[in-house]
């Protein structure tokens, strides 16, 4: 009997399992029973809360495909939400460990509850060979790339994982089912990539549909609006601090002149509480 708490984050919904009181023995496994559709629970993935051994807590990602992820600008908000409303900790700024670094968390709480989370997602990674992709420079920006037979121009921005950002007329027209699996498969990418179709609407808004690699289309992606914008900004498509509109909802994305990091902040919410006895 494994306990666990579904949660979405402007409606990117994983499946959080607390692992200070329960093990999860095979994760990867774990989250292609749980998040099937229709014969499991349903999500884009699976988050372990864990101990953390620099911080107080870690989490661990895995896609929908059993694939482990490195980073998730959504799930990191929800843990936010998830440790301070279930008691793990009294603090409303404490930091987080993940497989792409420390994350430092800030929660806006109003009488007990968390009504919004602010997460440094650290520095953009733009050197090719660390996104990576299989490309030379300094950077990857406006380069062309060929998909079933269309010229695309592509920016690639790491932020915690590979991300590759086009800026489009209208990404709701886009068949993402068919072109998606095929950018995120493509050769250029060695570890795979996340796919973000970006249309700029002014220089203080962006929207965003997104490919995530290893779930598919979700209704959003908090490092894709990261990398967005960042995409954006190089490309000088828009100011240092803009709304990014998904699906699901918004995100506040700034990237600091400052310090370099980029913070993204938006709302975490619980679904519900359930038990897993497949």
């Amino acid at each position: 009997m494994l306990r666990f708490t579904k949660m979405q984050g402007i409606g990117n919904d994983y499946l959080y399992i607390n692992c200070f009181d329960q093990y999860v023995p095979n994760p990867g496994a774990l989250a292609k029973q749980m998040c099937r559709e229709h014969y499991g629970v349903g999500a884009d993935g699976i988050v372990l809360i864990e101990p953390g051994e620099t911080s107080p807590f870690a989490m661990r990602i895995f896609n929908r495909d059993g694939s482990e992820a490195e980073m998730c600008g959504n799930a990191c908000r929800c843990i936010g939400k998830y440790v301070y409303e279930r008691g793990l900790t009294q603090e409303t700024e404490f930091n987080l460990d993940t497989k792409s670094g420390i994350r430092s968390i800030g929660l806006e709480v109003e009488n007990g509850k968390v009504l919004s989370v602010r997460v440094d997602m650290g520095t953009p990674e733009l050197t090719p060979e660390k996104i990576p992709v299989n490309l030379t420079g300094n950077m990857v920006l406006k380069q062309r790339i060929q998909v079933m037979g269309q010229l695309w121009f592509m920016t690639c921005v790491n932020m915690g994982n590979p991300h590759c950002v086009m800026f489009v007329r209208d990404p709701e027209v886009l068949d993402l089912e068919t072109i998606g699996p095929v950018f995120e498969h493509h050769e250029l990418f060695p570890n795979r990539t996340n796919v973000e179709f970006v249309r700029v609407i002014d220089r203080g808004t962006l929207q965003m549909r997104v490919w995530e690699r290893g779930s598919g289309e979700t209704l959003a992606c908090g490092t894709g609006a990261c990398a967005s914008l960042v995409a954006a900004v190089l490309c000088g498509n828009a100011d240092r601090n803009a709304e990014v509109r998904l699906a699901g909802g918004n995100l506040r994305v700034t990237w600091s002149g400052e310090d370099n990091h980029v913070y993204q902040q938006g709302p975490a919410e619980f679904v519900f509480d359930g038990e897993w006895n497949g």
